[in-house]
């Protein structure tokens, strides 16, 4: 007597790939538009934070931050780092030094009701870096980027996401125009010097790390 073996059809393997390439497309689709809408918080940051800007300008006539009047208006500390009403904001955008004017910039905003958050800490951005402000045109001491004002700073932003806001935003070219890169070593790194001005290029290997700034 002749034994069956039994096993899969070819019509039975066709719908499970059929199914298996249904599913890994759909969480392709997931991933990139997780990445999207990403990419547009990341561009909101940063209009959000100048629109923040300019209207706290229009209704104190000072910088957030660099305001001398903050004090006795809200009652809050003197910066611990340059001087109030100088029209530069003192400290890097990612400083961790109580008081300092990059820092007093958001509890500015805040105590105005611009923004929200608490105290004086920076916000993070959609991939938890920080975001923050500092004077553009000085990073120890010397001249970098062509920035010059205000920036703001949007860090630990993966290549993908950091070329297509510069693209969106800018020229896509890390080295000019209004939105500059640099690229990371560590999580929110201090601007280095001429850092914003040297390159390299964006390169999308999928490990890339960038920090972006934009004048405000």
């Amino acid at each position: 007597m002749k034994s069956q073996q039994k096993g899969f059809t070819l019509v039975e393997i066709a719908i499970v790939l059929v199914i298996i390439g249904l599913l890994l497309g759909g969480i392709l689709k997931g991933q990139e538009m997780i990445t999207q809408a990403k990419i547009k918080n990341v561009i909101a940051d940063f209009s959000g934070v100048s629109a923040a800007y300019h209207g706290y300008q229009d209704r104190y006539r000072k910088i957030p931050g660099d305001d001398g009047d903050a004090i006795a208006r809200w009652g809050t500390p003197a910066a611990a780092v340059g001087t109030a009403n100088d029209g530069v904001i003192a400290g890097g955008y990612a400083t961790t030094v109580a008081n300092s004017e990059s820092r007093l910039f958001w509890l500015h905003l805040r105590r105005a009701g611009f923004v929200s958050g608490s105290d004086q800490e920076q916000p993070f951005n959609a991939v938890t870096g920080r975001l923050g402000v500092q004077t553009g045109d000085t990073a120890g001491g010397a001249i970098f980027g062509g920035f010059s004002g205000l920036i703001i700073c949007s860090a630990n932003l993966p290549d993908k996401i950091a070329i297509a806001t510069d693209v969106q935003m800018d020229d896509g070219v890390i080295t000019s125009g209004t939105v500059r890169g640099m690229l990371q070593g560590t999580p929110n790194p201090p601007l280095a010097t001429a850092g914003l001005a040297a390159g390299p290029a964006f390169a999308e290997t999928g490990t890339n790390v960038y920090v972006l700034c934009r004048t405000l």
